[in-house]
């Protein structure tokens, strides 16, 4: 039976350029004629498609933080989303912040058409996200008021971590068990995110989804990642894989540390070590 390898997409398999290098291109090609290969990350279906034009994609990808899974022809496995009075609330609750999310919803569940809903007062992280990776995004929606969306699959605010750790915890006390917080560093723009899903909607669920669908066991499943939202996906696998680059917290848990980072291509020197094995 062929094993499955899954792997996160920005700091693990992405280059710092955001881009997948020539050489991870090829060896991914190569052990996807013997293995399952896919990936885990917080980005949509359409930009993780942009970034993975040319591998093989024969496997579910695990997308949005876990809140979505779909297969490369855009056929909808399991979706996660918070309801529109739930979002509502958690974006009343952080005005007293002064802190404004974007707020990514699904349009539709047949094209997977997603909206980028954005705040009429953007901090200087948010306004640079913008300009320099989704200018021409035509995702993006520019609202008076910010609001959530029937079918929102993430709220996600940008910011210094002391602002967002106390909204965090805010938020962890208003809403117990009915969300998932996630904070955690963001090191392209040297600040933090803060992500509200579905409190089945992160990666290690999502992933949990893909073993029933390939009908595939989790000693079989390979992760590999690089940041806290990892955590649970790395827990649940048969071998959990971090790059050098990780968080001290993803390595501590790790199975297996690997001595290159993602601008050297960790991931695909791993895959290469036994490219005709499953």
């Amino acid at each position: 039976m062929q094993k499955l390898y899954i792997t996160d997409l920005d700091h693990t398999f992405l280059q710092s350029t955001q881009r997948v290098s020539d050489f991870s291109k090829k060896i991914w090609n190569q052990k996807a004629d013997h293995a399952l290969l896919s990936i885990a990350t917080a980005r949509s279906f359409s930009k993780s498609y942009e970034f993975l034009k040319g591998l093989s994609l024969k496997v579910p990808l695990i997308l949005l933080d876990g809140a979505m899974v779909a297969t490369s022809d855009k056929k909808l496995i399991d979706v996660k989303t918070l309801s529109k009075e739930l979002s509502c609330a958690i974006i009343d609750e952080s005005n007293s912040f002064e802190i404004e999310p974007f707020v990514i919803s699904l349009n539709d569940h047949q094209s997977l058409e997603e909206t980028f809903a954005i705040p009429p007062l953007l901090n200087n992280y948010q306004s640079y996200l913008i300009e320099h990776n989704y200018a021409t995004d035509k995702r993006l929606s520019f609202h008076k008021k910010i609001e959530g969306a029937d079918d929102t699959l993430k709220i996600v605010y940008m910011g210094e971590e002391n602002q967002l750790r106390p909204l965090a915890e805010h938020l962890k006390k208003v809403f117990g068990d009915s969300i998932e917080v996630k904070l955690a560093p963001e090191n392209y723009m040297n600040c933090y995110f803060l992500t509200i899903l579905h409190p089945l909607g992160d990666k290690a669920h999502a992933l949990n989804s893909v073993h029933e669908y390939l009908n595939r066991s989790t000693e079989d499943t390979t992760v590999f990642g690089d940041s806290l939202n990892d955590i649970g996906m790395f827990r649940l696998a048969g071998t959990s894989i971090a790059v050098n680059n990780a968080l001290n917290e993803v390595k501590e848990i790790a199975d297996i540390v690997l001595k290159e980072t993602n601008d050297e291509d960790g991931v695909a020197h791993y895959l290469k070590k036994d490219i005709n094995s499953n």
